[in-house]
């Protein structure tokens, strides 16, 4: 696996374009990757934006190196371009007991029941509770915890939140999304190790459910 960083440049008009839609960003993604094809073995394509006042950082963690020569061209920083490393090793590292401190930036949702049976209408969780403790049921089965602050209160703040509306195929999509920030202690290597190459929650294809570890 390789973990990518590339600086998109959010003055180049094109880059607002991109920036607009996250449809439009994930064919730009998955176009570094002409021979990609998704498996269950845990070779998805993920990414993120990290977008600032002035700048917007992307995020790829991918099962091969990318090549985002055509993403330089039209929104990126010429004389950046990206920076690529390998993931496996950090990845291997992860033990029982380490803390770090993380990033997500997820789709929280929930079904609604349906009467006539089966599974009901998926729908996104929009208030700073309904989301903090949707991420809180994500802990146990992706192999971390998330330890209570000095405060007593578990750490974790949502330091982003925004209901977006874009077109795919002719019809609107609505896509409600949180940034969860915090210090996370690593429960289980190997189901960490999944949630980080497989993503949490719904929305990949929009950019949700990569989760980003550094030092605390």
């Amino acid at each position: 696996m390789y973990l990518t960083r590339f600086e998109i440049n959010p003055q180049r008009r094109d880059a607002r374009h991109y920036l607009s839609s996250p449809q439009r960003l994930h064919a730009g993604v998955l176009a570094a990757f002409p021979e990609h094809r998704e498996s269950a073995t845990g070779g998805r394509v993920l990414w993120r934006v990290d977008e600032g006042r002035h700048d917007a950082v992307l995020y790829i963690v991918s099962p091969d190196k990318p090549d985002l020569t055509h993403l330089v061209e039209t929104i990126g920083r010429p004389t950046y371009g990206w920076q690529t490393r390998d993931y496996g090793p950090f990845l291997e590292r992860l033990a029982e007991g380490d803390r770090w401190a993380f990033r997500l930036l997820a789709n929280p949702v929930y079904n609604l029941p349906n009467p006539a049976g089966g599974r009901g209408k998926r729908v996104g969780h929009v208030t700073v509770d309904q989301q903090l403790n949707w991420f809180r049921r994500q802990t146990a089965k992706r192999g971390f915890v998330v330890e209570p602050s000095s405060a007593g209160a578990p750490d974790v703040l949502i330091r982003a939140r925004r209901v977006r509306k874009f077109d795919r195929r002719g019809r609107t999509v609505t896509l409600a999304t949180a940034v969860f920030e915090g210090t996370l202690t690593v429960t289980d290597p190997i189901a960490l190790r999944g949630a980080l190459t497989g993503g949490i929650g719904p929305g990949k294809g929009y950019g949700c459910g990569l989760m980003t570890l550094a030092a605390v």
